[in-house]
């Protein structure tokens, strides 16, 4: 598998875009003689095919201070590639409507549930998107208004609604039809899948490789090409690759990082990139018109700060801002409001909160048990910090403190027996490298392996007294499903305040008002 780290790529890498940019003009690709005809026995050109991809974004602005993302810059890097080849197009592969700090916020009562989203990249001119699990973090009515909101095409071939019809205005499949300037048409088939990693009533997830084998097998003889535009694990997606060898090319999201392997009998390029549009992947598709042969050159392109912004994309997300912040403060937050300054760097990135402890862990661990009077430790799920960002050293504000941890909710009293939280301990530590891999505070593992409260190893039978995160105990978490407020050694005291509202409290305590 082929990793390129975000954190390797230098300034230099400005440079690199505009190279890229430039060759992409036409014209620029080297010299030409204009006026000099082909030889009448050359081979015809290719016909030539660019698609876009983008996966998991969640911020209408740039990330990681303004240095990366942001679709304002991506609708630039489309409109360049557009002038060099008009059959261009940008595609999705799932995660928009959530999880969103902004998206979070009130307005008018509701929240904007990825409203935002759906406006930023209409205006970014996203043709087409499949669903991410995250699309399914709305209620019914929300969803459904999304999908209505949206100017570009969805597709899915293995979700349904619970009666086991396409939701509205969304095809089971897409054939692009493109034509070179000679009319030579090629036909490509687009499905859409995605894993059941978020379940609602109102949804219906079928098996995504059987319905991938009966989608294609529908399509055979009608298109040149099949691309599977995915939202599954990257183990699923090498499964797909390995069980449906007539998949020419995956490009796939979920993983947050990006990802080049190859994989299957034929070596089907499986591609991922980095989430919130720091880096975006260019595949450029070459279909023979005489042997029907198909040539794919992939290219991973860094979205940073030497890219301008398109204005018409950033107008309308600095539009979304403002209304969103003031959502937050009719909440009692204060976006702008520096909370403290930071002296060192606070990783928040999925890769490190959800298989170790961070500084950033220990702040808002602690700032929980800080919350609940006489609490003996805490226990917070990683998979609520949804930043997957670092904060930078200096000042850092309320919203930085919404985007660590978007979904908010209340930090719970709980007293829990000591049999159940070992098993909750050890099952934590089993989910390590997903959601339900545990942060805690005044707990840790002694020497000898025995897990330790306060310094003291667990008694079974005694009862503590613990700060909690509310969605780890709603039965819900991956890896919980028996932890609920029914649970026998499990009974809900009280709730405290908005674990975002603790973690303020606690960057004061500990780097002093900002």
């Amino acid at each position: 598998m082929f990793h390129q780290s975000l954190r390797s790529l230098s300034r230099a890498t400005a440079l690199a875009v505009l190279l890229f940019l430039a060759s992409s003009l036409p014209g620029c690709g080297g010299p030409q003689s204009p006026g000099t005809a082909a030889p009448p026995d050359s081979p015809p050109e290719p016909v030539h095919v660019t698609l876009i991809q983008l996966n998991d974004i969640y911020e209408i602005t740039p990330v990681s201070g303004g240095r990366w993302g942001g679709p304002a810059r991506v609708a630039t890097v489309r409109r360049e590639l557009l002038k060099s080849n008009p059959n261009t197009y940008t595609i999705l592969a799932g995660d928009l409507f959530s999880p969103s700090a902004l998206g979070t916020a009130r307005v008018g009562g509701e929240r904007l549930a990825g409203r935002q989203m759906v406006a930023v990249l209409n205006q970014m001119g996203l043709d087409y998107a499949t669903f991410g699990n995250h699309e399914f973090d709305l209620n019914e009515e929300q969803f459904l208004d999304r999908l209505d909101e949206s100017e570009f095409e969805w597709f899915s071939t293995n979700v349904t609604d619970d009666e086991g019809m396409p939701f509205p205005g969304v095809d089971k499949h897409l054939v692009l039809a493109v034509s070179d300037e000679s009319g030579r048409q090629v036909r490509i088939g687009m499905i859409g899948l995605c894993f059941d990693g978020i379940d609602p009533d109102y949804v219906e997830f079928l098996d995504p490789v059987e319905t991938a084998r009966e989608e294609i097998e529908f399509l055979a003889g009608r298109v040149d090409a099949i691309v599977a535009i995915t939202h599954l694990p990257v183990e699923q997606d090498v499964y797909l690759a390995q069980s449906v060898p007539e998949i020419d090319l995956i490009l796939g999201g979920h993983e947050h990082e990006n990802m080049r392997l190859f994989r299957g009998q034929d070596l089907t390029p499986i591609l991922k990139a980095d989430a919130n549009v720091r880096t975006l992947y260019v595949h450029d598709l070459f279909f023979d018109p005489v042997t029907g042969g198909l040539e794919i050159e992939s290219r991973l392109l860094p979205i940073t700060d030497a890219i301008p912004d398109d204005p018409a994309t950033a107008a309308v997300a600095e539009e979304w801002v403002e209304v969103g912040f003031a959502g937050f403060r009719e909440s009692g937050f204060d976006p702008w409001e520096v909370v403290a300054e930071v002296p060192t760097p606070l990783d928040g990135l999925e890769a490190s909160v959800r298989n170790h402890p961070t500084p950033l862990t220990y702040l808002i661990a602690n700032g929980m048990l800080a919350d609940i009077d006489g609490a003996e430790g805490a226990l917070l799920n990683s998979g609520s910090i949804r930043i997957d960002d670092v904060v930078s050293p200096g000042p850092i504000s309320q919203y930085d403190v919404i985007r660590i941890l978007p979904f908010g909710g209340p930090v719970l009293e709980v007293e829990m027996r000591g049999d159940l939280l070992l098993r909750v301990l050890d099952q934590g530590e089993r989910n390590q490298g997903g959601g339900g891999y545990l942060q805690l505070a005044n707990i840790q593992k002694g020497e000898s392996g025995e897990w330790l409260v306060g310094g003291d190893p667990v008694e079974r039978d005694r009862p503590y007294l613990l700060a909690v995160s509310d969605y780890l105990v709603s039965g819900n978490e991956q890896g919980f499903e028996f932890l609920h407020a029914e649970t026998p050694g499990l009974r809900v005291v009280s709730e405290g305040r908005d674990v975002r509202m603790t973690l303020i409290e606690e960057l004061k305590r500990t780097f002093g008002s900002g």
